[in-house]
C-alpha cells in the first residue's frame, strides 16, 4: 500500500475541530439534516485534549454547550422522573436539556465508555434517535458529540454494542505536540513550558512509567504552565517543583526543572524587544528553545504605542537566528485560536514591512513547516 493510499488513523485536533465546525455550519443552514449527521465519538488517551477541542468550537462558533458525564449519572437522570398522575404517570424530564427550537450547540457524552452499560442504554434513544420516547425531542441545531477512553489507555473502558458503535462517525485521537504549541502559544502560557516540550517531546506525553500519580499530558502541562504563571512571588522554588512533580511525575518533572534553570541565564527579551540591549542568540540547544518561546511571549507584552517598535525588534532578532528557529519564534507569534485579537496580531506580523526580508531568508524552511502541519 502506497503512502497516498494509506489510511490516517488518528485525527489532529485541529482535524477534529474543522470536521465539527463543518458539522454545526450545516445544521445551522440545513437544519433537516440533523437526523442524518452521525453523531462524533471521540476516542483517545485521558489528558490529550478531547472535550477542550469542543468547548473551543462552541465558544469560536457562540453556541451552547452541554457536558454530561454518563460516569456520574444514573439514568432516571436522563429518561426523567416518573410521578404519578392518577391513573398515569408524568415524567419530569431534566432542565438541563435544551428547550429552545432555534438554539444551537454541541452535547457531550463525556466518559461515556467509564459508564456502565445501563447508562450507556440510557444514552442510547437520545444519541441515536435524538428523542426521549415522546417526551422529549432535541432541536434540531444540536450536534451530538461522544468521548471515551480505550482499553489500552489504563482507564475504565466498557465495551459499546455493535448498534451504538455502527451508528458514531469514531474518530481516534492522539496528543499533538504542534497543535498544542500553537494553541498553548496563542493562549500565552508560560514560555518555558512551551520551550522544554518542544526541546523535549518524548516528556509532552508518556504512559508508559507509574501512572497512578501525575504523568505528562497536554492536560497536566497546561497546568504547570498556570502554575507558573500565577506562582510568582507567592510560593518558593522548592514548592513549586513539589507542585510540578505532582503533576507530570518525577521523571518529566526532573528534566524540567533542570531546563528551568538553564531558561533563567537567557538575555533579557523584553529589554531586547525595546532595543535597550544588543540582540544575543544563545548557543545551547535547550536555551534555543527557550528563547523562541519567550521571544513570541513577549512580543505581544508592554504598551500598545510600543507595539511597532517591538515588531521591528523581533524581525530583527528573527534575521540573527537560523531557519528553524526562526520560523518557531514566528509560528507561536502568530498562532491563532479564532480569537480576533489574535488574528489582528498575525495580521499586523505578516503586513510588517520587514516580514519580506524574514520571508527571503527563511521563507523556505517556513513554508515546509507549513505544508507538514497542513
Amino acid at each position: 500500500m502506497t503512502e497516498q493510499n494509506r489510511t490516517t488513523r488518528y485525527a489532529t485536533p485541529a482535524q477534529i475541530h474543522g470536521i465539527l465546525q463543518h458539522q454545526l455550519s450545516l445544521l445551522g443552514e440545513q437544519p433537516e439534516l440533523a437526523h442524518l449527521l452521525p453523531p462524533v465519538m471521540l476516542w483517545g488517551p485521558p489528558g490529550v485534549g478531547k472535550s477542550s477541542i469542543i468547548r473551543d468550537v462552541c465558544e469560536q462558533a457562540g453556541v451552547g454547550f452541554i457536558d454530561i458525564r454518563l460516569s456520574q449519572r444514573e439514568p432516571v437522570d436522563l429518561r426523567g422522573l416518573p410521578v404519578p398522575d392518577g391513573e398515569s404517570v408524568n415524567w419530569l424530564i431534566s432542565g438541563e436539556w435544551p428547550r429552545d427550537p432555534n438554539s444551537r450547540g454541541i452535547i457531550l457524552f463525556d466518559e461515556i465508555t467509564a459508564a456502565d452499560r445501563s447508562l450507556q442504554v440510557a444514552a442510547y434513544e437520545l444519541i441515536l434517535d435524538r428523542r426521549l420516547g415522546n417526551l422529549y425531542s432535541l432541536p434540531d441545531g444540536w450536534l451530538v458529540v461522544a468521548a471515551g477512553n480505550r482499553a489500552q489507555d489504563h482507564a475504565v473502558a466498557q465495551t459499546f454494542s455493535s448498534a451504538l458503535a455502527n451508528r458514531f462517525c469514531h474518530l481516534d485521537v492522539e496528543a499533538d505536540l504542534d497543535s498544542w504549541c500553537q494553541w498553548a502559544s496563542a493562549n500565552q502560557l508560560h514560555p518555558d513550558v512551551i520551550g522544554f516540550v518542544r526541546f523535549r517531546p518524548e516528556c509532552f506525553f508518556n504512559m508508559n512509567g507509574p501512572i497512578e500519580q501525575g504523568w505528562p499530558s497536554p492536560r497536566s502541562w497546561t497546568r504547570v504552565a498556570s502554575t507558573l504563571e500565577h506562582a510568582d512571588n507567592h510560593l518558593d522554588e522548592n514548592t513549586i517543583s513539589l507542585i510540578i512533580q505532582g503533576l507530570v511525575g518525577a521523571p518529566a518533572a526532573t528534566e524540567f526543572l533542570a531546563f528551568r534553570r538553564w531558561s533563567k541565564e537567557l538575555p533579557d527579551i523584553p529589554a531586547m524587544l525595546r532595543g535597550e540591549c544588543p540582540i544575543a542568540i544563545p548557543d545551547r540547544a535547550d536555551q534555543r528553545f527557550a528563547f523562541c518561546s519567550s521571544l513570541a511571549h513577549h512580543l505581544w507584552k508592554g504598551p500598545e504605542n510600543q507595539q511597532q517598535n517591538r515588531l521591528t525588534q523581533f524581525f530583527k532578532i528573527g534575521q540573527a537566528l537560523t531557519s528553524d528557529f526562526a520560523t518557531l519564534a514566528l509560528l507561536d507569534a502568530t498562532a491563532a485560536t479564532g480569537d480576533s485579537l489574535q488574528d489582528q496580531r498575525a495580521m499586523d506580523v505578516f503586513c510588517h514591512p520587514d516580514f519580506e526580508a524574514w520571508s527571503k531568508k527563511h521563507g523556505k524552511v517556513f513554508n515546509q513547516h507549513m505544508e507538514k502541519v497542513a
